[in-house]
């Protein structure tokens, strides 16, 4: 063999060897982490992609609640597990943009590395159905008849329940207050037994606990087929849409291919009709903001969630 031909070879036999050994990824059960408590919407949503994980890739979707200070236990813990794309974790917007600039979390927002947000879930004031607000103008003619006295569950400290608590407050004019609690599932039992006047949710939550409750007001940009009679916040003179988007997060030190490969598959499954009609059936819109389009997609979300931090007093 010629010199030249010898070094070419040896060259393509040191590439190849130097390619990560990942063709079968993955090869045994992946680790999902989910930081709010079971029964919310990131259980839910995580639950509903188990089956479809294990038809398409052939290994298990082994889901895991990590429970603690609205998220921020799981997400402030992230980067310790190692980046061989067997373990991800539930992320939420706006927690992870809100939290840290309280100052009191142990993670940075550019700490998490998103690799997709798949579902989406808008704002809500839900109430029981015995309560006696029939409607969003009753609920506000009480809190502001009585300043201060009516309370709200919601889930978590500085996220999408707390800000959404925030805006309700300042553009009703109205002084309500705000009851955190672990996760959605950990609020059904105080709002449906009356310790609680409503919950500042989703309207997910409204099929979730479909007889037991009632929506005043959902923050879409129009109505819901699941709940068509219940106006939107703009229908009542709020400029208000948004809501809780939910994705997956990998540790830091997770390869770029490996984080393009995992937005690739969720993406996958976010495509599956069955999927996505299960996901709507429970109140979840899909959206499919992909690893790729991931910076431009947070840069415009933080720019929207100051706003919200300067309501909270989180930044002036």
């Amino acid at each position: 063999m010629k010199r030249r031909e010898f070094l070419a070879a040896g060259g393509a036999i040191v590439a190849a060897s130097a390619l990560p050994a990942r063709a079968a990824y993955p090869e045994k059960p992946l680790r999902y982490y989910i930081p709010f408590s079971p029964g919310g919407e990131s259980d839910i949503a995580a639950r509903l992609q188990q089956p479809f994980f294990k038809a398409k890739f052939g290994t298990e979707l082994v889901v895991e609640s990590k429970v603690g200070a609205g998220g921020a236990l799981a997400w402030s813990q992230l980067n310790t597990f190692p980046g061989d794309g067997y373990t991800i974790m539930g992320s939420n917007l706006p927690h992870l943009v809100l939290q840290p600039l309280e100052g009191n979390v142990q993670y940075k927002t550019d700490d998490i590395v998103n690799i997709i947000f798949f579902q989406y879930t808008p704002d809500a004031i839900v109430v029981r159905s015995e309560s006696p607000f029939k409607t969003y103008q009753d609920l506000v003619a009480a809190a502001k008849a009585k300043p201060g006295t009516l309370n709200f569950a919601g889930s978590g400290t500085n996220s999408a329940n707390h800000a959404a608590h925030e805006r309700l407050n300042n553009l009703t004019g109205t002084k309500t207050q705000y009851v955190a609690f672990k996760g959605t599932g950990d609020l059904v039992a105080s709002l449906i037994g009356g310790h609680v006047d409503g919950a500042m949710s989703y309207a997910s939550l409204a099929l979730a606990q479909r007889g037991k409750t009632r929506v005043l007001a959902v923050a879409s940009d129009k109505r819901l087929d699941y709940i068509p009679d219940t106006p939107t916040f703009r229908e009542l003179g709020l400029d208000w849409v948004d809501g809780a988007f939910r994705g997956i997060a990998v540790p830091k030190s997770t390869p770029e291919d490996l984080r393009r490969k995992l937005s690739d598959m969720f993406a996958e499954i976010n495509r599956e009709a069955e999927f996505r009609k299960q996901m709507t059936d429970q109140g979840m819109e899909l959206v499919d903001i992909t690893y790729d389009k991931m910076p431009a997609f947070m840069e415009e979300r933080k720019k929207v969630y100051l706003g919200t931090a300067k309501l909270m007093g989180l930044a002036k």
